[in-house]
């Protein structure tokens, strides 16, 4: 086996085809860009592009987008030896509307079935899993089989060595239910967070580090207080919980005693979808390092902001000198 590696993630890849122009409907948008997209693979980019050695488990569909994937994946130099075709199904592309500075609608064409749910567990390789030095998982990748079976295996293959991170990354569509936040979703909200919790359970406990916002430690915890939230979380399992709070900034607590909160970064929002990756990206390099929580944090913000002031999410992903000087600029 060769090397570990600093980081494999393991959930959603696709075509991300974004408006070159902000500030209109979708339906009215005359010209779009064609990305690396899915947020398991935008954090492995943006490790990558932060000096770490990344892969990707994954699938695409058998034709030219998977193509094109393979392709942006290399160039990115992220590993995509784990990213195989599925003949069944074409490979997802997903659109998006730009209304800075906080309002970016997600429009996902994954039917009938996205190939990154058709992971299988017999298809996994365990040894270079569980040597990895980080191991990321989403939410998404849960939602349905043999999807959700391959994620906890891999969880189990991995048995909490090294760090284990569970991207809690709620999407109520992919369960049945609507909205982007758990009030937004009616009935149907309230259904499929009942649904995905018992998953979200089953991979806490194989988790050392869960990162997500309130609406997505809401789905795992039943809680929408941060610090309520963090608590739980770790009394689920695992070593660290980050609680992204949007403009209240970051919550990160430790199983130790030790805990951050440190407040956003303030840009101009250009794009903010991807910010959430970058910031994942950055954590798992900071974690890396060994970095005390505090930096790590303001670290991963920074990153986050770069990208949110960009209109891409995976070509956005900042170099390690691209964050430091803009730090050093604040």
């Amino acid at each position: 086996m060769t090397e570990p590696y600093d980081l494999i993630t393991m959930g959603r890849i696709g075509v991300d085809i974004y408006p070159l122009q902000t500030g209109v409907p979708l339906a009215q948008v005359e010209t779009f860009g064609k990305f690396l997209g899915g947020s398991a693979t935008n954090v492995a980019v943006a490790a990558a592009r932060l000096g770490r050695r990344s892969a990707v488990i994954s699938r695409t569909g058998s034709d030219p987008f998977g193509d094109y994937l393979h392709q942006a994946l290399r160039d990115f130099g992220v590993d995509d030896r784990w990213v195989t075709p599925v003949d069944a199904y074409p490979t997802p592309v997903t659109f998006c509307e730009i209304f800075p500075p906080d309002d970016f609608p997600l429009y996902f064409y994954r039917r009938p079935k996205a190939p990154d749910l058709v992971i299988r567990p017999e298809e996994l390789d365990q040894d270079a899993i569980a040597a990895a030095r980080i191991f990321w998982i989403t939410g998404t990748g849960l939602c349905e089989e043999p999807s959700r079976s391959a994620t906890l295996a891999a969880l189990e293959a991995r048995a909490k060595s090294g760090t284990t991170v569970f991207d809690l990354d709620w999407r109520p569509m992919f369960w049945g239910g609507e909205g982007g936040a758990s009030g937004d979703g009616g009935v149907r909200g309230a259904a499929a967070m009942a649904t995905a919790r018992p998953y979200y359970e089953a991979a806490l406990r194989h988790a050392t580090v869960a990162v997500g916002n309130v609406d997505e430690a809401e789905v795992a915890t039943g809680l929408r207080d941060p610090k309520a939230c963090a608590q739980a979380l770790l009394d689920m399992g695992v070593e660290l919980a980050v609680i992204k709070q949007g403009p209240k900034g970051v919550l990160a607590v430790h199983r130790d005693g030790r805990t951050a909160e440190v407040p956003p970064t303030p840009v101009e929002v250009v794009n903010g979808l991807g910010a959430g990756d970058s910031f994942g990206g950055s954590l798992c390099h900071g974690l890396l390092a060994g970095w005390d929580l505090e930096p790590m944090m303001r670290y991963a913000n920074a990153a986050g902001a770069i990208v949110a002031s960009r209109l891409a999410c995976s070509s956005a992903m900042p170099t390690a000198d691209e964050v430091d000087a803009f730090l050093a600029g604040r």
